[in-house]
């Protein structure tokens, strides 16, 4: 009876909706600017996992705050495993958001693809290549640490721009491990 109710809600069509919206960030953004295949893949399933827990979830007397509660705790346990960037929580958060979107019940369809089309739409401008055409990152494995990785970041900056060839803006060292005299470093600069 529960999964007629569910049909007649328009749960499949909720579901295609969140597909779509879903393919279209993570597939038609993020993977075409990023080439990121782990993160899409992750981002994808827990799109697909949020949005059938949430449904779920929505039938019950279960409230909504609960079941973000639940998810803020899954995604702590599921991304700590390791550092990502700013860029790929963004996007995985997107993922995730859209879940959500298009599960809770009570929301018209139209409703929907409007706030699913917002969202899209934002994340098309704003992390569009031309709108920050003139800068660029790369993550970098150094070879040898350099005394002024942490003491002097003005000489640190010259450096790498004399060792890659660009102009260096700025730098962010993610790891430092001294018994391989190895530095991990996030390196923005100008083109």
């Amino acid at each position: 009876m529960m999964t007629l109710d569910f049909l007649d809600a328009g749960l499949i069509l909720r579901f295609a909706i969140n597909l779509a919206a879903m393919t279209v960030l993570i597939f038609g953004m993020f993977y075409m600017r990023y080439r990121d295949k782990e993160l899409v893949t992750a981002a994808s399933l827990f799109n697909i996992f949020a949005f059938g827990v949430l449904s779920i979830l929505g039938s019950v007397e279960f409230s909504l705050a609960a079941g973000f509660g639940l998810f803020a705790i899954l995604a702590l346990f599921t991304l700590r495993s390791e550092q990502i960037s700013k860029i790929e929580i963004t996007y995985f958060f997107g993922s995730i958001s859209i879940a959500v979107i298009c599960s809770i019940q009570g929301t018209t369809l139209p409703f929907v693809c409007v706030v699913v089309g917002l969202v899209l739409l934002g994340a098309y401008l704003f992390d569009h290549p031309r709108i920050l055409k003139s800068v660029d990152g790369i993550k970098v494995t150094l070879d040898k640490i350099d005394p002024d990785a942490l003491s002097d970041p003005a000489k640190m900056r010259s450096a790498l721009s004399a060792r890659l060839g660009v102009q260096v803006m700025s730098y962010q060292i993610t790891a430092l491990n001294y018994i391989t005299d190895m530095a991990q470093i996030n390196v923005f600069y100008r083109k």
